[in-house]
């Protein structure tokens, strides 16, 4: 058996060796792809046949090696590398394959079973591991996984909910999901053993059972805490640069920086110090307090580090402390620059960390450009709002008036609005309100040229309609005056009427006491300079005692998302609820109700006026605390009715003095009741009545030094009547007050 085995062999070599020979001298002969790839084929059949690398290289030097070979050596040798090469492929992978092998059985050798192997190869991962059955418990952790929760292997099982969870509503929608779609992969907060918040990217997946029942789910968690704060931080930069870039004041830039850092911090306070250049107290502007603080007002801790912070160079950041504790910090100082020195208190005393440091300085970069900008801006903001104001009216008015100017948001561009109210004979008293086209320079110098024709126009005793027509002949030679508005009115506070006319301007609104709040639309026409063909309209209505009149300009209605007669509707809607309220009180609140959110985007200019009439009646609660308001009512009356200071002087001292017997003596024993003031001009004389429904108390033959009111009432006024009874006391008085008859004016 043997030495057939052994001839079966020698004879496949002979075989294979003289099939080698052929195939190499065809491929030398013909130099071709197809012949050399049989050299490949003969390579994969030595495998086969088990002619090993040696014997072809033998027996390829024997066939071209010869003195009479005649053949191409190195053409054959690329024969030759064409067979070994299969055999090259094989030998290799075999010898890495080996070695594969010696290092995992190496491995193994260390471990002293599958499970040992098992544990050192989860817990060499750096992410944390865990598995977890159907029910959500988690049945298997790593090392990684207990260090990011500081929940241990001890405590295994964990059942649902975790003990880690921090949101049990987002938990439980995260599992209702992978239950249903097998997969997850979601970043979210949970809280570690010791109460901190750790933020982890978590993935997690099904491993499918025969029972269904019996899935499993593996997954991993990661820290992300970090890298959210480090993008947090990024925003807050980002958030910060985009909103104080269109700060328009330094508390706008402190109270950004404060909703910035209030959070990414746990900022409390954001102070901003303007160092002066002579000896005086910095001033001091903060955001997260409901007072102005002085510079004294700040800690006494605080104030030197404040101080030291002017010799530091511009953008320098540095934390400030004075806690007993190593490393605690109350808060941060930063130099925007050499006048203005950056204050940021935490809300408790902290370790201030390298990525605060990074982020302040970032902050604070952005923060010295916007402080620069508000501060060029607000200076700019004064000098136009004072030119603006000096175009504008004298501050002493007449009686009954009250004058606004509100400012547009960006008041840079100096508006074309204005109001003008001048005294044009006895009881006679012009108003005008009118708004340019455009804003800037342009148009003020407009306004001015304007307002300065109609007020000489008014003084020449020019009806409303008369003295819009000559005004249309100004603007033709105003450069930029076409289709300026206004309105004009003349008040006759003898006649107690009001004449107007409007060109091309919003309405005037009336409001009397009994009545809705009326339009004066009856008056209209064409802005000044438009043409024309029909003379200009006027038109004359009568004031009930105590109405309200309002002029104004278009930026106190007009807003873009709504049409015009919305923001009409709501100037008289505060005109109805402000009917009793002081004329000065209802121009502020009439500017604060009206006001967007964001702001005035239009300058606004308003007129208000309120009509005493010719009689008054004031009822208040017989309490010392009313009679404040008793004297002032009743000012207001006797100077919108002209009265001389002097006497209106008197009247309210011995009004006062009758109100004060009624306080005092109408309701002893029991709840007070009322107090009513009656006045009125009647032919040339003021009568005034003062009446409670109190019990009367004659007073003593010897008063001492009270009771003396009768007396000074009787010294200051023209006649005094007494009516007292057990039902209530009325006291008349009369005064002398000449009234002066209206005058002829030419027109």
């Amino acid at each position: 058996m043997t030495g057939a085995s052994g001839s079966r062999g020698i004879t496949t070599a002979a075989v294979f060796h003289a099939d080698y020979a052929a195939a190499l001298r065809a491929y030398l002969a013909e130099r071709g792809e197809e012949t050399l790839a049989v050299g490949h084929d003969l390579g994969r059949r030595a495998l086969q046949e088990q002619i090993s690398m040696l014997e072809i290289v033998e027996n390829h030097s024997r066939l071209v090696d010869g003195p009479e070979s005649g053949l191409d050596t190195a053409l054959a040798l690329q024969f030759l590398l064409q067979t070994l090469a299969a055999l090259d492929v094989v030998t290799r992978g075999f010898l890495d394959g080996t070695k594969r092998y010696e290092q995992q059985r190496a491995r193994a050798d260390h471990l002293a079973d599958r499970d040992e192997f098992h544990t050192a190869l989860v817990n060499s991962l750096q992410e944390g591991f865990f598995v977890a059955d159907r029910t959500g418990a988690v049945v298997e952790i790593n090392d990684a996984f207990a260090d990011i929760t500081g929940y241990g292997t001890d405590g295994l099982p964990y059942t649902w909910p975790h003990p880690w969870m921090a949101d049990d509503k987002a938990s439980n929608d995260r599992l209702a999901r992978l239950l249903a779609q097998g997969t997850l992969e979601t970043e979210a907060p949970i809280r570690h053993r010791d109460g901190h918040s750790v933020w982890v990217a978590m993935t997690v997946n099904v491993v499918k059972s025969p029972n269904a029942d019996e899935d499993t789910y593996v997954g991993t968690i990661r820290d992300i805490t970090a890298a959210r704060a480090a993008a947090e931080r990024e925003r807050a930069v980002t958030r910060l640069a985009t909103a104080v870039s269109v700060a328009k004041s330094v508390g706008e830039v402190l109270s950004t920086t404060l909703d910035e850092c209030r959070s990414t911090l746990g900022v409390r306070h954001v102070a901003a110090i303007m160092w002066p250049t002579g000896e005086h107290d910095p001033a001091v502007h903060e955001a997260g307090t409901s007072t102005a603080p002085q510079w004294h007002d700040l800690d006494p801790l605080l104030r030197p580090s404040l101080e030291k912070a002017r010799a530091w160079l511009p953008l320098s950041v540095e934390p400030v402390g004075w806690a007993t504790e190593v490393n605690t910090s109350h808060g941060i100082v930063a130099t925007l620059s050499r006048d203005i020195t950056l204050w940021l208190e935490f809300g408790t005393p902290r370790r201030v960390s390298i990525e605060d440091r990074q982020l302040v300085t970032a902050l604070v970069g952005h923060l010295s450009l916007a402080m620069q900008h508000v501060r060029q801006f607000e200076l700019a903001r004064d000098t136009s709002l004072t030119l603006q104001r000096s175009m504008l009216a004298p501050t002493k008015l007449p009686a009954g008036f009250a004058v606004r100017y509100e400012p547009a948001v960006s008041p840079l561009e100096i508006g074309g609005d204005w109001y003008d109210v001048l005294p044009v004979g006895d009881n006679r008293i012009g108003v005008i309100v009118g708004d340019c086209v455009g804003r800037g320079l342009s148009a003020a110098a407009v306004m001015g040229q304007l307002r300065s024709s109609a007020r000489a126009l008014l003084l020449t005793g020019a009806s409303p309609a008369t003295l819009l027509e000559q005004l249309d002949s100004v603007a033709d030679f105003i450069p930029d005056a076409f289709c300026t508005t206004v309105f004009v009115a003349i008040l006759d506070t003898h006649s107690q009427t009001l004449a107007y006319s409007s060109a091309g301007h919003v309405p005037a609104v009336l409001a009397a006491p009994e009545s809705q709040p009326q339009l004066l639309t009856d008056a209209r026409s064409v802005p000044l300079a438009v043409q024309r063909d029909e003379p200009r309209p006027q038109a004359a209505m009568a004031l009930p005692a105590g109405s309200t009149l309002l002029l104004y300009t278009d930026g106190l209605v007009e807003r873009r998302e709504e049409p015009i007669d919305a923001g009409i509707a709501r100037v008289a809607e505060v005109m109805t609820q402000t009917r009793q309220w002081p004329v000065e009180a209802v121009a502020d609140e009439m500017l604060d109700k009206l006001a967007p959110t964001v702001g005035y985007d239009d300058d606004v200019a308003i007129v208000l006026y309120r009509h005493p009439g010719s009689a008054i009646v004031i009822e208040n609660p017989a309490i010392p605390a009313r009679l404040t308001d008793i004297r002032r009512q009743l000012t207001d009356w006797l100077r919108g009715a002209s009265v001389p200071e002097s006497l209106a002087a008197d009247i309210v001292l011995v009004v006062n003095e009758a109100c004060t017997n009624s306080v005092e003596h109408a309701y002893r024993g029991r709840e007070p009741g009322m107090v009513r003031v009656e006045a009125a001009l009647i032919s040339g004389h003021i009568q005034i009545q003062v009446a409670d429904s109190g019990s009367w108390k004659t007073p003593p033959a010897d008063p001492g030094t009270r009771g003396r009111g009768l007396l000074l009432m009787r010294a200051l006024s023209e006649q005094v009547d007494l009516d007292g009874t057990a039902t209530g006391t009325t006291v008349g008085m009369r005064f002398a007050f000449r009234q002066w008859a209206p005058q002829a004016v030419n027109r």
